[in-house]
């Protein structure tokens, strides 16, 4: 049976990138530390190891199996998250991506797929953002990011380890966690309006995103592991291509629920990018990736989803 490892499979997109391999007829292994993510998120049947990615000791569990392909998404995932240890940002977004990576090569991993972040971006170019565009990330996690597509570039070129960073856009979706107010935009926003009816909103209404529904970023993934590119070394932005607005956003919240909610706009958050929507030109070229969900139809799916839940 194949085997593939992906990172952080208690979380969102680990979660659901497990589910679509296992259907596929693959053997799934994670390592999760369970600092975010959920042990019961877990697929059945994916092999659990409990630890940091960033931790030696639990990289080496990983050698009595033959891994085929990598899929890390563990890490730190938040801007305004970064800005609290800096350092552990940097372990779980670096250092695990080295260690992973020294696997890959030892192993002769057949790809290993990166979940970068449009935090590369920064605020300084002008919409859509294509991958050639240049990077001014503006928190420690958007420089971790860069740092780890930098060490992708170099052990593919030196290594010969195929290597794709794939920068997401905010992705949402069914399965996001709605307790974390720190990440995750749609996802917020939808737990402050079904909890309490009221959505308080650090920053500006006119501040934009790229929003992408998890069942297309799952796609890309996967695409991005079986893909034949010439070359060894690819990013791609992961994006629709449309620009939402916060106000925006909030409207599409509203009209998918059933009672009336409040919108308060208060305050700031540290390092947030004021907008950026990006091109998926790249991917659709290369791999023949384009995003098949629109955001008022992904907003009715997680909006049934969460109401359910409660």
């Amino acid at each position: 049976m194949k085997t593939d490892l992906v990172t952080g499979a208690a979380g969102f997109i680990g979660a659901e990138i497990a589910k679509k391999l296992m259907m596929k007829g693959r053997r799934v292994i994670t390592i999760d530390n369970l600092s975010t993510g959920i042990k019961e998120h877990i697929p059945e049947n994916v092999i659990f190891i409990r630890g940091n990615t960033f931790d030696e000791h639990v990289i080496a569990e990983l050698e009595q199996y033959e891994i085929e392909d990598i899929y890390h998404i563990a890490g730190q995932s938040g801007g305004i998250t970064s800005y609290d240890d800096p350092v552990y940002d940097m372990d779980s977004n670096i250092k695990s991506t080295l260690l992973l990576l020294d696997y890959a090569v030892k192993h002769h991993c057949r790809s290993f797929v990166y979940a970068s972040s449009m935090a590369v971006y920064g605020d300084e170019n002008e919409c859509p953002i294509k991958e050639t565009d240049q990077v001014k990330p503006k928190t420690f996690y958007g420089i971790g990011k860069l740092a780890s597509e930098n060490y992708m570039r170099l052990y593919a070129g030196q290594f010969e380890v195929k290597c794709t960073s794939l920068r997401f856009c905010n992705i949402y979706g069914p399965g996001q966690n709605m307790e974390n107010l720190r990440q995750g935009m749609v996802s917020i926003f939808m737990s402050q309006a079904i909890s309490g009816r009221h959505i308080h909103v650090m920053g500006s209404k006119d501040r934009f995103r790229d929003f992408v529904y998890i069942d297309d970023v799952v796609r890309a993934c996967i695409l991005a592991a079986n893909g034949c590119e010439k070359e060894k070394f690819q990013i791609y932005s992961i994006a629709t291509n449309k620009k939402t607005t916060v106000e925006e956003l909030i409207e599409q919240i509203r009209m998918s629920l059933p009672f009336e909610i409040s919108v308060e706009y208060k305050g700031s958050t540290p390092g947030d990018q004021f907008g950026v929507y990006c091109s998926y030109d790249r991917i659709r070229e290369n791999l023949g990736w384009i995003p098949e969900t629109d955001l008022h139809s992904g907003i009715k799916k997680m909006t049934e989803w969460a109401l359910n839940r409660r």
